[in-house]
This record gives structure tokens, C-alpha cells and sequence, in this order.
């Protein structure tokens, strides 16, 4: 059967004929730019929401679609694999270039969106975009993880693949936003659990990306968290260094925010993160707002990486009644004694 792909005012009906949830949101006059945003894991499209109104407003519009698995496409909770999700990314950029011809086209991918737009463009054929912001994109491979959890991930995928797990008891903290995970926590649309195999389809992802990072050679903005708990900054500083060469012909700029999260784009403080992206767009060369504010730091030299991987410690505050040092006194004694009970 001959398929031919195709956008609806409420679908993206891609190469297969998998109908993908779309969301458009487009500005009252023809679109000084065009972004393509793909959301994260267990996410769907809404993650773009309210950035999209915002971009709106100032002659920007946005395409979003739920990929396969996720939200309301067909599936769900069933990984489709990356060669598919890469594959409707391909498709869906032909369709809204052809939709908007002549207009600048740039991609937003949000931790695994930002994962399959990595390992989709590929040198020998190049996604055919005016540029790519990546923010917090999943680049935690296998070779960064300790080994018990890639012995329990290999494991449960072969002997449970339907097992489904959740964050809950891991005390990660993804975003400021309290009243925004809330909601995420009532939206049907949101998966809550997941299940092994998918989780293991989402290793391999991470790990093609990690791969990808040595030959992504486009215009790219790499957006990171202080705080993000969930991509470590470990493989981030590493994807980072490899920027830092001079081995990539075209600019790649690299942000790191102090109270910034996981879910940058949603945290508290999202609209700086909107408004670096749209100074970005504008001017690829100029000081980032955040950065004037100094609520982040750019990245050029290798001295900063280490910096953000290794803050320094916050200086101790002055106590006048010295209760403090002697609370820090009597926790040491207490230690030793212990140590010393040990022995």
C-alpha cells in the first residue's frame, strides 16, 4: 500500500501511515521562523505549550507531534524503536518545509527528542535544517552507567520486557515548576509507568546519541541544567568537550544554567531559557541574554566544563554563636567514636 505523508490540522500522518497527534501553533502573521519541537521521554507534544504561545507572539511558529509510543499516538507505552522515531522526523521536516517554503526551519529537541535529532542527522545525509537547539538531550549511555544498572536493564529486558517502573522512591527533583508537575501528574497523556523494554529501547537511543555526539557538525544550540537530575553532567560535560576543538565547521554555542533543571523549558524560570533561544535565532552570534543576567554561563574552554561538573562549594556563613562549628564538632566526635567502636 502506497502512503502518502501528510499533515492534518490535528495529525502528522507519516511514512507508514502511523497517524502522530500534531499541535501547531502559528503567529496571526506568516512566520518569521519555523521550529519542529519533539518532546521527551513519557512526554507528548504539549511540553511546548506555553514556549510555543510565547515564540507566538513574537513571529515564531511551532509544529509538535506525539511520537510513536507516546501520548496519544498508536501504542503507547511500547517503544517503536529510533530508526522509526528518526525516520518520522525526516518525514515531517520535508512536510513542513514544503509547507512553509523559503521560511528559516530550525528543530527543538527536548532530553529524547534532543537524543533523536542527534542520531538522525547523519553526515552523509544531513537533516536539512537552518540550525538545532538541543535542550538537555539524552546522552547517558551504557558506557557512563555503573554496571549493576546496565546488569539490571539487560536483565529485566529479556526476562520481563513487560514489567512496567516508575521514578517514584528515586527522589529526583526534574523541574522548580511544583505547580507544573502537578498538573503533569493529573495529564492522562503523560505515561507514569513505563515498561522495561521501552526504558531499554530508550538506553539504546541514548547510547546512539552519545555515539552521534563525535560527527554532529551542524549550527546547534546545547542547553543544560546546574540542577538537572535526571541527564548527568558527567556524559554532558563530555558531549561538551568534543565542542570545544575546533573540529565542527559550523558554530555550536553551549549554555549551562545555575537554577537550571531538567525541564528547562518548563522550570520557573523558562522564559529566559525562551528568550536565549530567541536571541539565538536572531543573531547566532550575540551575548545570550541569560548570560548579561548572569543566570548562566556560556561554555568556551574546558575550564569552564570542569567548573559546572565541579561547583565550588558554597562559602560558610558566618555564625556569630558559634553553634554551628560546634554542632560540626560534636557530629565529627560522634563519627570517630563510631570509626573507633568499628575497629
Amino acid at each position: 500500500m502506497t502512503v502518502t505523508p501528510r499533515l492534518t490540522e490535528t495529525a502528522f500522518i507519516s511514512f507508514d501511515g502511523s497517524e502522530l497527534p500534531l499541535k501547531t501553533w502559528l503567529p496571526a502573521i506568516p512566520p518569521g521562523a519555523v521550529i519542529i519541537a519533539l518532546h521527551g521521554y513519557n512526554d507528548y507534544a504539549n511540553f511546548i505549550r506555553d514556549a510555543a504561545v510565547w515564540f507566538n507572539e513574537r513571529g515564531i511558529g511551532v509544529y509538535a507531534y506525539d511520537q510513536r509510543g507516546f501520548g496519544g499516538a498508536p501504542h503507547r507505552g511500547k517503544w517503536a524503536g529510533h530508526g522509526a522515531m528518526c525516520r518520522d522526523l525526516g518525514t515531517i521536516i520535508t512536510l513542513v518545509q514544503r509547507r512553509h517554503p523559503e521560511v528559516p526551519l530550525y528543530l527543538l529537541g527536548d532530553s529524547m527528542g534532543g537524543a533523536v535529532i542527534m542520531v538522525a542527522d547523519r553526515p552523509e545525509d544531513p537533516l536539512p535544517t537552518d540550525g538545532v537547539i538541543l535542550v538537555a538531550p539524552a546522552v547517558w549511555s551504557r558506557s557512563t552507567m555503573p554496571f549493576y544498572q546496565r546488569w539490571a536493564l539487560w536483565l529485566g529486558a529479556r526476562l520481563m520486557p513487560w514489567q512496567r517502573v516508575s521514578g517514584k522512591g528515586l527522589h529526583i527533583t526534574p523541574s522548580d515548576n511544583k505547580e507544573m508537575l502537578k498538573a503533569l501528574g493529573r495529564d492522562p497523556l503523560i505515561i507514569k509507568e513505563s515498561r522495561i523494554d521501552a526504558v531499554y529501547g530508550l538506553v539504546n537511543l541514548m547510547d546512539a546519541a552519545y555515539e552521534a555526539a563525535d560527527r554532529f557538525n551542524g549550527k546547534v544550540l546545547f542547553l543544560y541544567g546546574a540542577k538537572d537530575e535526571i541527564i548527568p553532567p558527567a556524559p554532558m560535560a563530555d558531549v561538551f568537550a568534543r565542542r570545544l576543538h575546533g573540529r565542527f565547521a559550523k558554530p555550536q554555542r553551549l549554555l549551562v544554567y545555575a537554577n537550571g533543571y531538567h525541564m528547562l523549558l518548563r522550570d520557573l524560570q523558562a522564559e529566559v531559557v525562551w528568550q536565549d533561544i530567541l536571541c539565538w535565532l536572531a543573531s547566532p552570534q550575540e551575548i545570550f541574554p541569560s548570560v548579561r543576567q548572569k543566570a548562566a554561563a556560556e561554555i568556551t574552554r574546558v575550564e569552564d566544563i570542569a567548573a559546572f561538573v565541579h561547583p565550588p562549594a558554597p562559602p560558610a556563613e558566618v555564625d556569630p554563636d558559634g553553634k554551628e562549628n560546634a554542632k560540626m564538632l560534636s557530629n565529627e566526635t560522634k563519627r570517630q567514636g563510631s570509626h573507633s567502636k568499628q575497629q
